[in-house]
């Protein structure tokens, strides 16, 4: 089973636009994803999907490869899959960008389980936490899952949602999701011919795109939270991070 890794990076983010190549710790943001990806063991090949000569010259100064894309994809899973095109590959794992603390090893667990689960169409991942403060957060997405661990739904919202209020603090677990994406190849072709549902329209997330059109979705429990650069204060705090794993 060849496996293809895919990092969509596009210039134009409306909260960080060119955010890819910002600087963490005197390397591109875009570069510190692309060599932690490099590092899964699983992968037969890696590039970074992009709409931008900025970006795409920024990773190939460091060595990566990239494949430039269109500008009017509503989803990174839609850019990569534009990005594949004709390879030949049974996986496509959809890496976050934003993400340069991303764990090989998680990238590794997803694969695995696309090899040895054939029930599913696709797997992610997601963390237990019981941090209220976090989970209220809409920026931070939670799932729900049967007790397969398949996803039953992805949401900014609050879920489970407390009705009653009757639970203290950390008496009840989140699943936070983590965002990275394997998929079988012939579900990212299915996937990509779907027009963008209603749920994922007013949610903003592509996966409830996939759960709109019937996807087996494995949801993998990590303790590889990763940190997303979405804002420039994200920034700064990874770079805390960053700086303070370097202490010897």
């Amino acid at each position: 089973m060849k496996v293809a890794g895919v990092i969509p990076a596009r210039w134009g983010s409306t909260r960080f636009p060119g955010k890819s190549l910002a600087v963490l710790c005197g390397k591109p943001l875009i570069q510190w994803v692309y060599e932690q990806a490099s590092r899964a063991e699983q992968l037969d090949s890696l590039i970074v999907a992009t709409d931008d000569e900025r970006i795409q010259t920024g990773v190939t100064s460091f060595g990566g490869k990239t494949v430039m894309t269109r500008t009017d994809h509503p989803s990174g899973t839609d850019r990569a899959a534009e990005a594949i095109g004709s390879a030949e590959c049974d996986v496509v794992v959809n890496i976050q960008g934003d993400e340069p603390f991303i764990e090989p090893l998680l990238i590794d667990q997803l694969v695995e389980v696309m090899r040895s689960e054939s029930q599913w169409d696709m797997a992610t991942a997601a963390v237990r936490t019981s941090d209220i403060t976090e989970i209220r957060q809409p920026s931070v997405v939670k799932v729900v899952v049967d007790g397969e661990n398949r996803a039953l739904y992805f949401s900014r919202s609050v879920i489970p949602f407390d009705r009653d209020g009757g639970h203290t603090e950390g008496e009840v677990s989140y699943l936070r999701h983590v965002g990275i994406y394997a998929y079988r190849r012939h579900f990212l072709e299915r996937f990509v011919k779907t027009p963008p549902c209603a749920n994922e329209q007013v949610e903003r997330l592509e996966q409830l795109r996939a759960l709109h059109i019937g996807a087996a979705i494995k949801v993998v429990e990590t303790g590889c939270a990763g940190v997303g650069i979405d804002t420039p204060e994200d920034l700064e705090n990874a770079t805390r991070q960053m700086q303070e794993i370097k202490k010897p």
